[in-house]
């Protein structure tokens, strides 16, 4: 017989409805009591020892993730990714390794898997106060790199799932070097998420040797195979970024941040958050240019909207408009286009890195 959650004792009962009444009053209350309600309800159906052991192990990374990560939270952090077998003097390490080095002097945090290769060559150059490591516990024990080892920032994860939802959640940049399936893994994901709108707009860069074709065949490959043959949007390849230069690297992800600061639905209106108010000329030339991406109306100007009240962007300048909810590489077209309006001697346009 299954049980339910009127089948506990009495006093049990008594307690939960007290539990949830003083619960319904904190900040964030509402969203709290669901989780708790949600628990609850699978009491009373039939779960079997699996299905609590991959609650339990999934609720114990959320909560390592979000507790390692909150205090950090005003900083952007880029997430670096390539292969675990490349060796340190190889041209792809040394570049990932230097790279890092930069984007930490721009003020970035780095984030990486904490493996070897591309992966260790991230931490090292990052150094130990300025990097993460998001490592995953499997059966023949991935060690962590020696830069990230026996840091408080390293974490090891039970599940794939969790560890790839906080690269994601976490990432404001993400930066791919060569690498085999975890790479191509995480490029697709990332892809995947931020062309349906389940990840907010981040810059993806992918990077090469001097020379290198590696993300110049895997463009070709896109281009001919899923491009062509009409299975992704035309605008979709503005979705990333390919370069050999590092110098090129870095501004791809810095200059998202000049004047864009992040996104938000409310309701059915896109709210594109803004580092620094732009012209109402500057307004009326993007619903010129961008009328195409409208479902309805026309892009605003617009002060912080009701449901925003209260976080932490609420003093910042906004554009809200009703996306179509489809064409997210013209989508990143138009925050392209609302970087270069801004005025780079801004304080806002100096600090690309804080949120």
């Amino acid at each position: 017989m299954v049980a339910s959650p009127s089948d506990l004792p009495t006093s049990i009962q008594s307690d939960m409805a007290s539990f949830m009444a003083q619960v319904s009053s904190l900040q964030h209350g509402q969203l709290i009591q669901q989780v708790l309600e949600t628990i609850l309800r699978m009491v009373g159906r039939e779960a079997d020892r699996l299905d609590w052991k991959i609650l339990n192990y999934a609720l114990q990374d959320m909560e390592k993730g979000f507790q390692l990560f909150y205090p950090h939270r005003h900083i952007r952090k880029v997430t670096i990714f390539g292969s675990a077998r490349l060796s340190a003097d190889s041209p792809e390490y040394q570049m990932a390794l230097e790279f890092a080095q930069r984007i930490t002097q721009q003020g970035f945090m780095v984030m990486t898997g904490a493996g070897g290769g591309i992966m260790e060559a991230g931490n090292k150059g990052a150094g130990p106060d300025q990097s993460f490591g998001l490592n995953i516990q499997l059966p023949f024990e991935q060690g962590a790199n020696p830069a990230i080892e026996n840091d408080p920032k390293l974490l090891n994860f039970k599940y794939f799932f969790t560890r790839k939802l906080f690269f994601l959640r976490e990432s404001d940049a993400l930066a791919l070097f060569p690498g085999g399936f975890g790479t191509q893994d995480e490029a697709f994901e990332a892809l995947t998420l931020v062309q349906t709108g389940k990840a907010g707009p981040l810059p993806l860069v992918l990077v090469d040797r001097p020379g290198g074709d590696y993300w110049l065949s895997w463009d070709s490959y896109i281009r001919s195979h899923l491009l062509e043959r009409g299975l992704i949007s035309l605008d979709d390849p503005s979705l990333y970024t390919i370069t050999h230069n590092l110098d090129e690297a870095c501004e791809a992800i810095s200059s998202f941040y000049r004047v864009f600061h992040s996104t938000r639905y409310v309701g059915e209106q896109l709210v594109i958050r803004l580092k620094q108010p732009i012209s109402e000329t500057a307004i009326a030339q993007l619903n010129q240019d961008f009328s195409d991406i409208l479902k309805s109306g026309k892009i605003q100007a617009s002060q912080v909207l009701a449901a925003e009240q209260g976080d932490e962007t609420e003093h910042l300048p906004r554009l809200v408009l009703h996306f179509n909810h489809r064409d997210f590489g013209r989508l990143y077209q138009l925050i392209g286009t609302l970087n270069q309006l801004g005025d780079d001697h801004s304080p806002a346009s100096e600090h690309p890195e804080q949120k």
